[in-house]
Formats: C-alpha cells, sequence, structure tokens
C-alpha cells in the first residue's frame, strides 16, 4: 500500500475518460480503468434530482485504483431532462415510505448490471463475480434497499454497499436495517444535519446494520461534501472508500485505517468479526439532531 499522502495524490490526480452510453434503455456515465484485463465493479446511485455525473471526482478515484464504474441517470436526474417532480413519499413522514416507494431507482441499476455483463462493450472488463454499490443521499436509500433493507429488492452477488450520507430515515424508523446482508461504510458529516443523525445517533442506521460495518464522520462536510460542486477536503473521504471496496468487493487485506481515524475524521466506528472501536470525537457532535431535509445534488 502506499503511503496514505501518495496515495491520495494519486487517485486525485488520475484521469480516466468518461464515456456515456444507454443501457437497457439507462443513459449511463461510464469509467473504465486502461489497464487490460477484468475489474471489479461499483455502480453508483445519484441523489434525488442529481446526475449520474454529480460525483465524477470519486468515480475518478474508483477507477485509478482498478474498478469500472457505471453510473446511471434515475427518472429524478437533473440532467437529460430528468422528471422534476416532488418526491414520491413525503421526506418528512420516513413512516409513510415503502418497499414501492423509489422503486424504479432499484430497477434501474438491476437492468444495468444485467446489460453490462451481457454487453461486448463491457462483458470483457468487467469481473461479474464483484459487484459494489455506492449511492450518495436518495443513491444511499436505493442501494441499501437492494442490500436487503428492501426485502423484494434485494439484489444478489453484491459484495459491499458505501452509504454516503444516505437517506436512511425510512429503514431506521421501521428497523429494517437488520436485514442488509453485505458489508456496509456509512459517510456522514458533522454539517449534514439533515440526514447524518439518522446513521449516528443511538439505534440509528449504523447500530441496526448487522457486521461488518463502519461509520465515518468527515468534520466539517455537509450534505453536498459527496458531490462536485463541494469546497471539501476529500482525501479522507477517497481513502476510506477505497479502502472499504478493497477490502470487501475486491477481497484484498484489510487497510488498517478502517481502524483508525485520519486527519479530517471526527469519529470513526467499526464493528467486525475481527473486533469493534471507536476512534476521533468521542459522544455528540454538531451533527447531532435532524434538521432540514434535502437530498438533491
Amino acid at each position: 500500500m502506499f503511503p496514505i499522502v501518495l496515495f491520495i495524490a494519486w487517485t486525485m490526480n488520475a484521469q480516466a475518460a468518461e464515456q456515456s452510453v444507454v443501457l437497457s434503455g439507462v443513459h449511463v456515465a461510464v469509467w473504465v480503468p486502461e489497464a487490460a484485463g477484468r475489474h471489479p465493479l461499483i455502480i453508483f446511485s445519484h441523489g434525488l434530482h442529481g446526475c449520474s455525473t454529480q460525483s465524477s471526482f470519486l468515480m475518478q478515484a474508483f477507477t485509478a485504483a482498478g474498478y469500472v464504474v457505471l453510473a446511471p441517470d434515475h427518472r429524478d436526474a437533473g440532467c437529460r431532462g430528468g422528471v422534476d417532480e416532488p418526491p414520491q413519499a413525503p421526506l418528512r413522514e420516513p413512516e409513510l415510505w415503502s418497499e414501492a416507494t423509489y422503486r424504479d431507482r432499484a430497477d434501474d441499476i438491476r437492468r444495468v448490471i444485467e446489460a453490462a455483463v451481457a454487453d461486448d462493450r463491457f462483458a470483457p472488463r468487467v469481473d461479474a463475480a464483484r459487484i459494489g454499490l455506492v449511492g450518495h443521499s436518495l443513491g444511499g436509500y436505493t442501494v441499501l434497499g437492494l442490500a436487503g433493507a428492501w426485502p423484494s429488492w434485494r439484489l444478489p452477488g453484491i459484495k459491499a454497499v458505501l452509504a454516503l450520507s444516505p437517506y436512511s430515515a425510512p429503514y431506521v424508523v421501521k428497523r429494517l436495517l437488520g436485514r442488509v446482508t453485505v458489508p456496509v461504510m456509512y459517510q456522514g458529516g458533522t454539517l449534514d444535519r439533515g440526514f447524518t443523525p439518522y446513521v449516528r445517533r443511538a439505534g440509528g442506521a449504523y447500530e441496526q446494520s448487522p457486521l461488518p460495518k463502519y461509520y465515518v464522520e468527515l468534520d466539517e462536510a455537509g450534505h453536498l461534501a459527496w458531490t462536485d460542486n463541494a469546497r471539501t477536503d476529500r482525501s479522507a473521504m477517497i481513502y476510506y472508500s477505497i479502502a472499504f471496496l478493497n477490502r470487501y468487493v475486491r477481497g484484498d487485506a484489510e487497510d488498517t485505517v478502517l481502524t483508525r481515524a485520519l486527519p479530517g475524521v471526527s469519529l470513526l466506528r467499526y464493528a467486525t468479526e475481527r473486533g469493534s472501536g471507536t476512534a476521533g470525537e468521542q459522544g455528540d457532535g454538531p451533527g447531532a439532531s435532524p434538521g432540514r431535509l434535502f437530498l438533491g445534488h
């Protein structure tokens, strides 16, 4: 493993060519590593009224680390003339959400994976036995549902889920995250007062999720920190994301960063078969109480 500073500089400076394709009727942004051979596959799900390319800095980092990345534009996407309509259920009433709420997003991901592994352009480059899901905001809700939180959505063959400031409230209030069947890493921010508290709090998404699980809270990060529009320091965000995916999607040995807090991380929690712990600040912080909900990119 590279020293941390060199690794982050390498991933942030590496540039993979972005492609735009249509798979099974869905517009998809694609990043493919330059190296020949098959690579693990990452599917990225954007936020409400976001876009497949909203977090291209992170997609570039995944590709530089050796992953094929496919990011579909969901029906609600703010680009490509997506449908600009109110949420399918009230954000402040998560108890009203059900398996029917944004099922179209889950269907998009299922169709894109099935099409990609059968497409001559991508099948020779994708290792279909190693697939991870990444989602931001409503995309986090989407990938958690596919990981088993909504049983009828569960997508077999997924190795891990990375949920970035996810809208987890429906699963938390209904206590559904115990049904998740794969390793999960949650990331939140101290300034993300709408979504992070549902992950962080006692009885929240992190505590409800089975092992192995991780929670990374980034200092001074708001809800948009995971998008290209943010000015947040992305170093720790990128490093933890890739270390988690390498461990559970690629199958590498565990990076020690998964059990210690890097600069810029206010709180790290982890619980695996090998043990559990907490690093960084203790107790409730600035992100401890729910506030305005915002799912956009």
